[in-house]
């Protein structure tokens, strides 16, 4: 089976989840034996991936790049994937300013290239964004042209266009796995050129994969998708030796509560920094961390001096590999209170370095914890109390990490890539 794969990001040039689940389900493919094609948008810097050969759609191979794992794993892998660009600079979660430069840099290739066509979207995704996904998507039909695959599979709505035109001239099925939805990001106030993008996106395909039961339940009620045609693959986490990378020792007494996530709407960061509020009240000596990016960062940072809470609280901004993983060594404690979370990677992650979390019952990953503490996003004094209780009693926190331990052995990118690969057979003739 090859697989014509569409994403927007790819370790290590990653902006957010979905570049995570993607390099765990396309190792977990290809050690299955699936050979992949993963197309991205053009990245800046060396574009090494982390097991994964680079062949840029306009230029010579890149090489091959260092990978975790034993060479003979390196070896197997390079065989089943090769990395290729396409000449576009997408990329899903972008602050205000960043938006801007980006608008810039749109703006001045749709001038000098005389695109044909210019589509509009509201502002706060960019004025001419929806004009570099139509561009985006036809590169990728060009680049279906050229290519070998029996099905195409396509990650979010960026790509979705790309997708539909690449099935259109090729004549092979196509896979939509959606990872977070309009809804998720916007709420009730959806934006409406993303929403119809997806609407069609999600007609187009010959079979959909949801993240969640939770994100398959919106498909079928906002979107109108037959329930037959999606199925439910959870995301998984990538095994590290955490446990023995970093030691991390902290003054006795002194606990940490990690929020790591874009900073907006959809991840909830005002009902953790009103919860945290709560907590100090009753412990003074523990420290919240806020780390990542998003438009409603300048607020919470307002709203943390509000609350003269500026000993306790700091923001850290975009976290990146390494970073991420002290960060999660450093922490005692990790809450996800998001409004809407497809499936919600991140509390996995952390469980891996025997973090504790909490998590809101709105995310997909509730669905496969059995044993973590969940929470109403909007309950703030149900939140606090969850985190006291954590922090004040060591036998729960030590019941919650050896519940933890037990249920990540189930969590495994080789059983959803075995699910995945079902998919396909069901598409393919």
């Amino acid at each position: 089976m090859r697989v014509l794969m569409f994403g927007w990001e790819f370790p290590p040039h990653i902006s957010g989840g979905l570049g995570t689940a993607c390099y765990g389900m396309t190792r977990a493919l290809a050690q299955h034996g699936t050979e992949i094609v993963f197309v991205i948008p053009h990245m800046s810097g060396s574009g090494r991936g982390s097991h994964v050969r680079l062949v840029a759609a306009n230029r010579e191979p890149d090489g091959t790049a260092e990978a975790p794992g034993t060479a003979s794993d390196v070896t197997t892998l390079l065989r089943h994937i090769e990395l290729r660009e396409i000449d576009s600079i997408l990329a899903p979660y972008l602050s205000a300013p960043e938006y801007r430069r980006v608008l810039e840099v749109i703006e001045s290739r749709v001038r000098r290239r005389a695109a044909a066509s210019v589509l509009t979207a509201r502002t706060d995704y960019g004025r001419n964004l929806m004009a570099e996904v139509a561009r985006y998507s036809e590169a990728a039909e060009r680049l279906a042209l050229t290519e070998r695959f029996d099905v195409i599979h396509v990650h979010d709505w960026m790509t979705f266009a790309a997708g539909i035109r690449a099935k259109r001239v090729s004549g092979r099925p196509l896979v939509v796995h959606v990872h977070a939805l309009e809804y998720d990001r916007s709420g009730e106030k959806p934006n409406k050129d993303v929403f119809a993008l997806e609407k069609l996106g999600l007609e187009a395909a010959d079979r959909i994969i949801a993240v969640s039961h939770y994100t398959r339940s919106i498909l079928i009620e906002r979107y109108e998708v037959p329930p037959e045609k999606v199925s439910v693959v959870h995301n998984a986490v990538s095994r590290r030796k955490a446990g023995t990378v970093y030691h991390v020792a902290r003054p006795r007494g002194e606990k940490v509560v990690l929020f790591l996530g874009r900073v907006t709407f959809q991840k909830g960061p005002d009902y953790f920094v009103e919860a945290a509020a709560r907590v100090i009240e009753k412990i003074p000596s523990v420290t919240f961390v806020m780390a990542g990016v998003g438009d409603m960062l300048p607020r919470m940072i307002e709203r943390v001096g509000q609350l003269r809470l500026g000993r306790n609280f700091h923001f850290t901004g975009f976290l990146r590999g390494e970073e991420v993983e002290r960060m999660y060594a450093e922490s005692d404690l990790y809450v996800m209170p998001s409004v809407s979370e497809p499936f919600g990677i991140s509390p996995l992650e952390a469980m891996l370095y025997d973090v504790p979390v909490i998590i809101s019952r709105h995310a997909g990953v509730a669905e496969v914890l059995t044993h973590a503490l969940k929470v109403d996003f909007w309950d703030v004094t149900e939140l606090a109390n969850k985190i006291l209780a954590v922090l004040t009693y060591p036998a729960l926190s030590r019941e919650l990490l050896r519940n933890g331990r037990r249920e990540l052995q189930a969590i495994r990118w080789d059983v959803a890539a075995d699910h995945i690969q079902a998919v396909y057979q069901q598409v393919c003739p």
